[in-house]
Formats: structure tokens, sequence, C-alpha cells
């Protein structure tokens, strides 16, 4: 049995002179009114913070006062305090011992949560810390993933069809079977899953002998494996239904998209399947309309950067690119620039493969190549709107960038993406796909190359100290002999999953075209337009951008080195551990 207050609370508070006796007689009555503990009556009165009645406690208790958010807690300790009794007791595990287990409280002396705690506990004994509640909201949020209730409603749904191996298409979509409400229970599951994990991609792949469902979180995936392989064709079968498809057709890929709300977050989720050796893989890119647009400070651009961007798309006329592969977020910049663009002067009209933000009093077209609406006959018809601003999706074809290049010089101010590695050779590329090099030279205005890596995790970052291989390799890359910096690293917490790591920051390289630059495109001379570009002052390489994130301690070692490797193509096989143990963690 845990120790227990000797007196109630409120006296030991007044007794102590922590409050007075008229504060603690009009948190009773005010309690009285609400039904709160007295605790919580007490910090919301102002008569005491949460961080004095919480020290005061573990002193009287003689339990510790922990701090958990850097604490990377193990799933199976989890499991001894299932979700729905911890956020009731708002009690963690967070350690087992031969004797105890360690559970992290935000009211030790809630005597009925102790009692059912020390029950639920047995035959291990109930060691208690002492928590602020807020942390604990946090962890519950963080910690309690669904892929015990994914892996429980998958066993149900394979039990239910375990009479036959094939599914029955009319049990499946009627709305009263029960077969239909597990597997849009186990939908549920997934999608409210990756929400929480902040995924932006769900995978589903049936193998031989498991069902392998991934979430693509911060870039990279993290892979659940189940052994109901079974279940796989209900499950695309109701994401088939719920995207308008083509329920019929298992042999040809099919796209589509749905909207959904997960926890009050507006998800518009698009859809690919395609058939592969053991069924139809899905592929769902989750897009969260809750979060809205960014910014072009929200993206990580560096102010400088940012200032000489915004000369740019001020110009009544020309062409600005955002280059780089996909999932670079080309697009989020491109909204960026779009949402200072906007205003009622402005006729904006953008061209589209998927829309994926509606914006007020933007014409946004969607492309839908069954019917021959493509790039570039949207593209056409759109010079004769009378626009200010066009946008383009992507430079796919030699039409779209004649069309595009064309109308950058005839009054409009033209935006795009193209997938090249970097920002000189999206201008040569270009060339490659036929566009005229006079065209280019005098439509083309400034050209953004961007990546994403990922941020040092903001509760458990701390000090880093370089190995000798991070020395050596930063060492090779900068070309100085010694490396300085304010090096971070997180060893993993409850808040990053245990990677080390929260969220993503861009890394992005603007190349504005000079005189130069322009006479070398003229001419076609690639090797004069790319000794041109790194020869301007203003231009700051991908891999300088992302080496100074690595100075501030946003970033690590690996994320830059993935970076540089990406841009320039050469493998550095000094970090290589390093990068293929984060890899593995987040996998």
């Amino acid at each position: 049995m845990q120790p227990k207050l000797k007196m109630r609370l409120g006296d030991l508070l007044v007794q102590e002179h922590i409050i007075t006796e008229a504060q603690l007689n009009a948190a009773l009555v005010q309690q009285q009114k609400t039904g709160d503990k007295l605790g919580r009556t007490l910090i919301a009165s102002g008569c005491i913070s949460e961080h004095q009645l919480l020290t005061f406690l573990a002193q009287q208790l003689k339990v510790p006062f922990i701090d958990i958010t850097r604490r990377n807690i193990d799933q199976n300790t989890l499991r001894l305090i299932p979700e729905v009794q911890a956020r009731r007791y708002r009690a963690l595990p967070l350690e087992v011992h031969p004797d105890h287990v360690l559970v992290a409280m935000s009211d030790p002396a809630d005597l009925q949560a102790i009692d059912n705690l020390e029950r639920l506990l047995e035959p291990k004994k109930l060691g208690i810390a002492v928590v602020p509640e807020h942390q604990l909201l946090d962890a519950f949020d963080n910690l309690y993933r669904r892929t015990d209730e994914i892996a429980s409603m998958a066993e149900q749904l394979d039990e239910e069809y375990a009479a036959d191996d094939s599914f029955s298409l009319g049990q499946l979509t009627s709305e009263d079977s029960d077969s239909e409400t597990t597997v849009v229970k186990l939908l549920q599951s997934i999608f409210a899953d990756a929400v929480q994990m902040r995924a932006s991609d769900i995978h589903i792949e049936p193998a031989e002998n498991a069902l392998r469902i991934r979430q693509r979180i911060d870039g990279h995936l993290n892979e659940t494996l189940l052994p109901e392989v079974k279940i796989a064709s209900a499950l695309v079968l109701r994401l088939k239904l719920m995207a308008g498809l083509d329920i019929s057709e298992k042999r040809l890929p099919q796209d589509g998209r749905f909207h959904i709300e997960v926890n009050k977050h507006k998800i518009d989720v698009r859809l690919s399947t395609m058939p592969v050796s053991h069924g139809e893989s899905v592929v769902m890119r989750l897009l969260d309309q809750s979060v809205g647009l960014l910014t072009l400070e929200e993206t990580g651009m560096p102010t400088d950067m940012i200032a000489r961007l915004r000369r740019h798309i001020q110009r009544p006329n020309g062409m600005l690119l955002v280059t780089g592969p996909t999932g670079s977020g080309k697009t989020t910049t491109l909204y960026g620039v779009l949402s200072e663009l906007n205003s009622a002067q402005r006729k904006i009209i953008t061209v589209e493969d998927p829309v994926e933000y509606q914006i007020p009093r933007i014409n946004q077209v969607q492309v839908n190549y069954k019917i021959g609406l493509d790039f570039s006959k949207v593209l056409r018809t759109s010079l004769r709107q009378d626009p200010d601003i066009i946008m383009v999706g992507e430079m796919r074809d030699k039409e779209t960038v004649d069309i595009g290049l064309r109308g950058a010089l005839t009054g409009h101010f033209v935006l795009s993406t193209l997938h090249t590695n970097d920002a000189i050779t999206s201008a040569l590329r270009l060339l490659d796909m036929g566009a005229a090099a006079y065209l280019v030279a005098s439509a083309l205005r400034v050209i953004i190359a961007q990546r994403l890596v990922r941020k040092v995790c903001f509760s458990c970052g701390h000090e880093h100290t370089l190995t000798t291989s991070e020395r050596t390799w930063l060492q090779s890359v900068t070309g100085q002999a010694e490396v300085t910096g304010n090096y971070r690293k997180g060893p993993g917490c409850q808040v990053c999953a245990g990677t080390g790591y929260r969220g993503r920051i861009g890394v992005f390289e603007i190349l504005e075209l000079d005189d130069a630059m322009m006479d070398a495109m003229r001419i076609g001379d690639p090797q004069a337009f790319s000794e041109a570009a790194h020869n301007s002052p203003s231009f700051v390489p991908l891999a300088k951008s992302a080496l100074d994130f690595l100075a501030q301690g946003l970033t690590t070692v690996e994320e830059v080195a993935r970076l540089v490797e990406d841009v320039d193509g050469q493998h550095h096989p000094a970090i290589e551990p390093a990068a293929v143990a984060v890899s593995q963690g987040v996998s």
C-alpha cells in the first residue's frame, strides 16, 4: 500500500501556510458548485500553482516529482495500464521493477485511483511518481497508439471469414453486416493512428503470409505486420467504395479520393490502387485540411531568401520554378506564394493534379486526362481568361513548357514545379525538354530548389559531441580543418516516438538569373551557365543551407548527409553506420 496523506489536503496546505483559511473555504464553496477536485479548484482560482501543489504532495508522500517529457517508454510497459484506465485515473506506467511498477500520477492523493491501480497491477506493487497533468495528457496522445486495437480487429475480421476463403461482396457492402462494421472500425483505427502519428501516407500491402501496413512519418516509413493477410481484400474493397472506384476491377490501377474526419481533423485522402502478386496494394496520401496553408516563414525559408523571393513574385511577368523530388514540399511553397499574391486586384488561375487546398478567390482547375483535360489544354485556355498569375502544377512536357514560357513573356506571372535535383540543372532541364533557349532566357526569372530534413526533437534533443566519423565527414564536405557549431541530437522520447526527430523543415536554394546566366542560356552553353550560377554572390547551394541548419542544432549530421548524397549523388560511407541506425529506428 502506498503512503497516504495523514490529513486532508486543504488542511495540510493551510497548516504549512501555503494557502489561507479564507482561500480554502472559498475553494470548498467553489468545489461544491463545479464538482472538481480541491487541488484543481485551488489551481484554477490562482491560490496555488500546479508546480507548487505537486511539489508539496511529493514531499508529503515522500515520492519523486519528475518530468516525463524526455522518457522513452516501452510499449510492453504501457500495456500494463490500458488507455481507458490510464486516462480515467491520470496514471501512466513508466518502469517495471522486480517488485513494483513505477506509475506517474497527476493526483497522488486520489485514493480511489490508487486502490484500482493496485488491483490492476497485482501481483506487483504500485510505486508512485508525481507528474504535471498536462504532461500526462500529452503522453497519452503520443504513446497510446492503436496498434493493439488494429491487431485485435484484424484478428476478429479474419475469424469472421474463417469458414470461407472468399469474401462475399454482398456481405461486405451491406451496412448492417457485422463484417462491414468490423471493417469500418478497423479502417477508423488505421486512420486515427496515422493522424495521431502525423503520417503523410498510409500503405496497405498484401504479402504471401502477412498484411503490411506502413505509415510515412516525417518522410520515413514505419511498418506494422499483421498475420491476417486474408482481410486485405475486405479493406481494399471498402476503400474503393469510399473513393467511388470500380470494385469489380482488380486487374488495373485506379485512383480516387474521399474525405473523412478523424479526431476533429478534416482529412482529404487521395487513394491509389495497384495490382500486385498477392492482391491489390493501396497507398493513401493524407492531407490535413485542418492545418491550413503554411506561410513562407513557416516553411523554414531564411528571412533573406524570403525577402529576395518577395521581390520577384511582385513582378508583372516572368516565370518562377520550384524544383525538387516528390515529397520535398514544392506544392507547400507554391501555395505559400499564392497566399501572398492572392488579392481582389489579381486574377489567379491554377492548373493542378490534384487540387490540394481550396483557396478563396483563386480559380483552381483539376486536370482530367480521361476527357482530354490535360495541363497544356487548361493552360492554353487559361491564357484567354485574362489572368494576372497562373500556377501550373508541373511542367510535364514540351507543349506545357512552351505555353508557360510564352505566357510569361506576354504579361503573365507563371509559377510551376519541376522534378530536378537542384536549381542549376532545372534551367537546363527545360532545354532538354525541347524549349527554345531564347524563350527560357527571356522568361525564366528565379528558381527555388528545396528538400525537407527532419528536425531534432524539441523535447529530448540535447547537445551532441561529434563522433570521429561525423567530424571527418563534415571536414571533407566543408573543406575546413576545424568545424564548430551548436550540434544537437535526440536519443528518443515519447514525444518523437523514440526516433529523436519531430517534424521537418525546408532546406532551400534560390537562383536568380542575371545577365551572365541569361547570355549563357541563349547560346545553349550549360557549362557557362553553371559557372555563372556558382559565381553569383547571392547563390547559396542546398548543401550549404543544410549545413547552416546543422550548425544551429536544428537537424543532425545523418539528415544533412542524406540530403547531400541525394543532391550530388555521392555516397558518404564515413557516416553510414549512424545513418543506418537512424533509418532502422523509424522504419
